[in-house]
């Protein structure tokens, strides 16, 4: 029994593999073509977009593995079939579960990776990657300066070179549009060098001439120089590294998350009490219900009780404690508002907590729909085992996508919004081994 277990799982190993390679390949390649626009005219260093491509790897793996865990099984289980190896194994008198039991294993294995997976590397991951990105969207473009056309890449400048010969450049005129005063000033060069550094370019200009004009004061002035040097800073010229601590819900880990939604629960309690402390003046003999319906009644009840009634003895003190109800309204609604935002809040986090789990389960329940099917398709091929998990992918993430919709508008609670794929196709997994249990 040994022997056929190591066996059924040697045959899931190459398939997965193959299978995994490809699916990598793919999603990267369409990553880096919707990305590709951030990268064209920056000067990126090859290192450093083997480092971006690196790190959005992550999140490919994630997506990768459970469908290459389902094409797997299905080619495993269809070449076993096709070949009769499965017959033959049932007629030595092995049962069904004892020939799946190596794949729920191995499917075992790979969700306990992929949850540590989820969990650390991911969110990590995820985090540099957005840093990266981010730092590579300031980056400014090389600056390139092209002989007879007006060069507007310079923030603030532009810049005309009549022509160059090797690195001097020759007939410069420099239009700044922003200058102290609002003053308009126009350089021009005979000739002149230009030097780049970290915070920006050098113009070593030569034989030339500086005009300013002053709108407001009309004053003109005229400034004639053998050597001068204009300093162009231009922020990010150099790509910066910076580093942060602000994440998102998709680079925290899983204690980050709780920590991040216990903190909005003790927020809650803090509005519960004050919302307490808003109402203790109403003297009311009931117990208070944190239900804003009920509040509502509530303030509405002592408006007619115990305000109206002022209006025909005292009018100026009707109309002070009509004002102080009307301030409790609103600050009780408010608070009612702000535990709303917390419990969103709460509920995107629990979301992104669920999934950390729910998308690593996947891997154990596509197989428990490949291994049947691969037995009663009876083909083994590559493509045709493809095409089934594809189906069966869209499908998962057709529910996944529309359960985190959901949870977010507040329809469905987020532990049902992640996991209900994983149970609408476990249930078919589960009818599928059923059936292949009845096959004569």
């Amino acid at each position: 029994m040994k022997k056929l277990s190591r066996y059924i799982i040697i045959e899931h190993l190459i398939p997965f593999m193959l299978a995994l390679i490809v699916l990598i390949f793919v999603l990267l390649a369409n990553f880096l073509l919707r990305t590709m626009d951030k990268f064209i005219g920056k000067g990126i260093d090859v290192l450093l977009l083997m480092e971006y491509v690196f790190l959005n790897l992550a999140w490919v793996l994630a997506l990768a593995v459970p469908m290459a865990v389902l094409i797997s099984t299905l080619m495993a289980y269809g070449r076993l079939s096709e070949d009769n190896e499965i017959t033959a194994i049932r007629t030595s008198g092995i049962s069904n579960y004892q020939l799946i039991k190596p794949a729920i294993f191995f499917g075992i294995f790979i969700t306990i990776a992929m949850t540590i997976f989820n969990n650390f590397t991911l969110p990590e991951m995820n985090h540099k990657a957005r840093l990266l990105s981010r730092d590579i969207s300031r980056k400014r473009p090389d600056l390139e300066f092209d002989v007879g056309y007006f060069i507007n890449t310079i923030p603030n400048y532009t810049i005309y070179l009549e022509s160059r010969k090797d690195d001097i450049f020759y007939g410069i005129t420099i239009y700044n549009k922003k200058t102290p005063n609002k003053i308009q000033q126009t350089i021009t060069a005979k000739s002149g060098t230009i030097e780049g550094n970290d915070q920006g370019i050098i113009l070593h200009l030569n034989d030339g001439e500086i005009h300013e004009l002053n709108p407001t004061k009309d004053e003109y002035r005229k400034i004639d120089y053998t050597k001068y040097d204009v300093v162009v800073p231009i922020d990010n010229l150099n790509l910066q590294r910076r580093n942060s601590k602000i994440r998102g819900d998709r680079e925290m880990n899983y204690f980050m998350i709780l920590d991040k939604i216990n903190n909005y629960n003790d927020k809650i309690k803090v509005i519960y009490g004050r919302i307490k402390n808003r109402l203790n003046d109403l003297n009311t003999k009931d117990s208070i219900n944190f239900n804003q319906l009920y509040i509502s009644n509530l303030l509405e009840i002592y408006e007619k009780e115990k305000i109206k009634p002022l209006l025909d003895d005292d009018k100026r003190l009707y109309k002070k404690e009509l004002r102080k109800l009307k301030n409790l309204k609103k600050g009780v609604k408010n608070d009612f508002n702000l535990i709303s935002n917390y419990e969103k809040y709460i509920d995107k986090y629990l979301v992104e907590l669920h999934k950390k789990f729910s998308i690593p389960f996947a891997s154990l329940i596509f197989i428990l729909i490949g291994a049947p099917l691969g037995i009663i398709a009876k083909k083994g091929g590559f493509a045709l085992s493809t095409a089934t998990s594809l189906g069966f992918f869209v499908i998962y993430w057709g529910f996944l996508i529309a359960g985190e919709e959901f949870a977010d508008r507040g329809s469905i609670s987020p532990f049902l919004a992640m996991w209900q794929p994983n149970i609408f196709l476990g249930i078919v997994g589960i009818g599928l081994l059923y059936y292949i249990s009845k096959e004569k």
